[in-house]
């Protein structure tokens, strides 16, 4: 393990610690949320995450962690009428996709009918519950972060869905999640997310796309056009590659390098400057 890496793990740990130790000495998540005039009635959407039995979840979340495993499922989920090794090679070879397949079969999430392979949960549409879910899962497994996604609230000023919610001690922590490409994410849509911020007011906000794409060529962009719309003299400011920041509590990042290991530089950064 090289200097770097041990450094990374050593940030890791101590930045569980001190999220563990808040929480244990705050209210809960739902307290939190009431506080600010939200009552929790949903805490999960209409359409269910595609989900393993309970003992291979944590396999399941691993396989998560790989951006090729994703694009691979979104495929899959595409495929209502079955699907060929062939089918769901487009974003990897057909090597990888039948090595995804297989965990497939091995964790029961689908069924093989000769060479024709078929989602078990046919109700789900789309791949965005599911990547809700794991952001969710990755607080909660690396930080031990109490953590909510789907929710939807009896007296949100705004309306729809806030994808996940989080406490850390007595922060609040939102965050957006996008399973989309760039190309599909409108002006609209990140004025939405400044709405919500500004209805819930939390002390650390996340727009997370699921995209190793450039957040500088469109995303970041919309959201300089927001902050002019809103006469606001914040800045969008690059913290690394494709990670950005706003006042030190909005963030603006893609999965490039992992959604977790984006998630850990996203809570070194507010930790480091808000003290």
């Amino acid at each position: 393990m090289s200097d770097k890496d041990r450094e990374i793990e050593e940030l890791k740990r101590e930045i569980s610690r001190l999220v563990k130790e808040l929480s244990r000495l705050s209210p809960q998540l739902s307290s939190l949320l009431k506080m600010r005039g939200y009552h929790m009635y949903k805490t999960e959407p209409p359409e269910p995450p595609i989900l393993p039995g309970d003992r291979f979840v944590g396999q399941y979340y691993d396989l998560l962690k790989h951006y090729s495993f994703r694009l691979f499922l979104r495929d899959v989920i595409r495929k209502k009428e079955g699907f060929s090794i062939k089918d769901v090679s487009r974003f990897t070879d057909e090597i990888k996709a039948k090595e995804y397949t297989d965990e497939l079969l091995r964790l029961g999430i689908a069924g093989d009918n000769e060479g024709l392979f078929r989602l078990n949960q046919q109700e789900a549409r789309s791949f965005g519950p599911t990547l809700e879910w794991f952001v969710a899962e990755v607080l909660h497994r690396e930080y031990g972060i109490e953590a909510k996604w789907g929710l939807r609230f009896k007296r949100a000023n705004v309306g729809g869905d806030y994808d996940v919610i989080a406490k850390m001690g007595t922060a609040v922590m939102y965050i957006e999640v996008k399973s989309s490409p760039p190309k599909q994410v409108y002006q609209s849509e990140i004025s939405a997310f400044f709405k919500r911020i500004d209805d819930l007011f939390p002390e650390i906000a996340v727009f997370l796309m699921d995209t190793e794409l450039r957040m500088k060529d469109k995303i970041v962009p919309m959201f300089e056009e927001e902050l002019s719309e809103r006469a606001s003299d914040e800045e969008v400011v690059r913290m690394e590659k494709e990670l950005f920041q706003i006042s030190n509590r909005i963030f603006i990042i893609n999965s490039k390098g992992g959604i977790d290991r984006n998630i850990e530089k996203v809570l070194r950064w507010y930790f480091l400057y808000n003290r």
